[in-house]
């Protein structure tokens, strides 16, 4: 938990690839740094061998949030924002034939799966659950190793290092800010909007017109991934034999029709009424389809998680097609928004399930999409931060207990019931006075954080406790 970082709103939303952004995207970027490492200090012709330890829950969990491939393809040297998802799995399945790693694209090196990659189940480190160490070897006979903690959000940290010692998270902002009440003070100084305040923030990294262009991007990462998704079919991978559902009801509630464009499904949508249930059951789709696309390893956006990059994306998607929010300034508005509410979260408590249940996933992401929301329906920025407060409280001890380690049981699900909660949260707000109200956001955080603290491992991502073990891999009538 770090108090002083400047966060952008592209280090809450990152494009990546799925199941899991501190079991993959983090060991990913890591075994990336690692690589950078390596060319620093020698050459990569100069490199004999690479073995990977992986410790606390990504060894636990690993192999069902693919840390095992993240870490290969980071070693490969390939990028998760724009590696060609399809060609993963042969990628992965080179490396394991032919028992040599393509270490940076550029050299092949001996590497055992079995051997050079290794789950260490009993063993843990002391800084964070998501620890991985790289022990290189020279041909020049050296020896030495570095350590990285994946701690959420796709974050990662070496050891040795602060999360704020990155110079970008050292820059000095003109509004500073590490809780609600900071945020507050500056938009009450201002007159400004939340969305504005962090806009001229994100001018410390780059121009007004860059921001908003990557910030669309991000959203038209969203939307693609809810499309795709929403016309994918089958059962989702690793053994739990879990049926994709989205499809289904995507088809169910377009009458069968087939649309092979956004705007042209988007308009169908719109058009088939209003109705609570009609409603309900496309926001339910819109989190689905997202969350089946990242348990497929499909491309996502971190929202602040992977295992809750549907909570966001789903409630936005439901603004575009129910409510106002087709113009970009809106898009904008709510990202914008969502970001500020979720450094908050990670300033004051943590993202990463390993550290606080899934609370820290799916009821931050509620959280973000609730404030967002309200300020895009005309909530006062005391509203949005009532609304954030309203959907993490109903959210507060909620465990993180994947059967088999995957991202999918009770992961998906979760994704609809936390779009669901913010959109009632919202709601709430937007019907409420808040100067009366007697919990604030940061009070929550806090809680949060402090429950976090008092919940017992096995409900932290370990797959030691709760749903986890009540139903053995293979074994599922999903």
């Amino acid at each position: 938990m770090m108090a002083h970082e400047s966060i952008s709103v592209f280090d809450m939303f990152k494009i990546g690839v799925g199941p899991s952004s501190s079991h993959t995207l983090g060991p990913w970027k890591a075994a990336l740094r690692c690589l950078q490492s390596m060319e620093s200090i020698t050459t990569l012709e100069n490199i004999a061998a690479v073995t990977v330890l992986l410790y606390g829950s990504l060894a636990k969990t690993g192999k069902g949030h693919g840390t095992d491939i993240a870490v290969l393809m980071g070693l490969c040297g390939e990028d998760p924002v724009t590696i060609d998802v399809s060609s993963i799995s042969t990628k992965f399945n080179q490396i394991k034939e032919n028992q040599q790693i393509p270490l940076g694209s550029k050299l092949l090196i001996p590497f055992s799966i079995k051997l050079n990659l290794q789950f260490l189940y009993d063993e843990s480190l002391p800084y964070h659950p998501n620890g991985l160490s790289f022990l290189i070897e020279t041909k020049s006979g050296e020896h030495w190793s570095e350590t990285y903690y994946s701690i959420g959000g796709g974050f990662i940290v070496k050891e040795g290092e602060s999360e704020v010692s990155n110079s970008a998270n050292r820059l000095e902002l003109p509004f500073p800010i590490n809780t609600a009440a900071d945020l507050l003070h500056w938009c009450r100084k201002t007159g400004l909007a939340i969305h504005e305040v962090v806009l001229e923030n994100e001018l410390a990294w780059r121009s007004e017109a860059e921001t908003i262009k990557e910030v669309m991007n991000i959203w038209y990462t969203m939307r693609d991934c809810i499309f795709r998704g929403c016309y994918a079919q089958g059962i989702l991978p690793g053994g739990l034999h879990v049926r994709r559902r989205a499809f289904d009801l995507n088809r169910k509630l377009l009458n069968n029709q087939s649309y092979h464009n956004y705007s042209a499904w988007l308009n169908a949508v719109k058009s088939g009424g209003s109705s609570f249930q009609y409603i309900l059951d496309w926001v339910s789709c819109f989190a689905l389809a997202v969350n089946e696309e990242n348990a497929s390893f499909g491309r996502v956006v971190t929202a602040p998680t992977n295992g809750a990059a549907g909570v966001i994306p789903a409630v936005l998607q439901y603004y575009i097609a129910f409510g106002d929010g087709v113009a970009c300034s809106k898009i904008v508005q709510f990202l914008l928004t969502a970001s500020e509410i979720g450094s908050i979260f990670k300033k004051g408590a943590t993202i990463s399930a390993a550290m606080g249940g899934c609370q820290a996933e799916i009821g931050v992401s509620s959280a973000m999409a609730a404030g967002a929301l309200t300020a895009c329906m005309g909530g006062t920025q005391q509203q949005v931060l009532m609304a954030a407060e309203i959907a993490m409280e109903h959210h507060l001890g909620l465990t993180c207990d994947p059967i088999g380690g995957l991202v999918q049981i009770p992961c998906i699900e979760r994704n609809t019931m936390g779009a669901i909660k913010a959109i009632t949260a919202s709601q709430l707000a937007l019907q409420s006075t808040p100067d009366f109200a007697l919990v604030s956001l940061d009070k929550v955080i806090a809680t949060m954080w402090n429950t976090a603290l008092d919940m017992n491992s096995k409900y932290k991502e370990t797959a030691d406790g709760g749903l986890a073990v009540q139903i053995p891999l293979g074994l599922s009538e999903c």
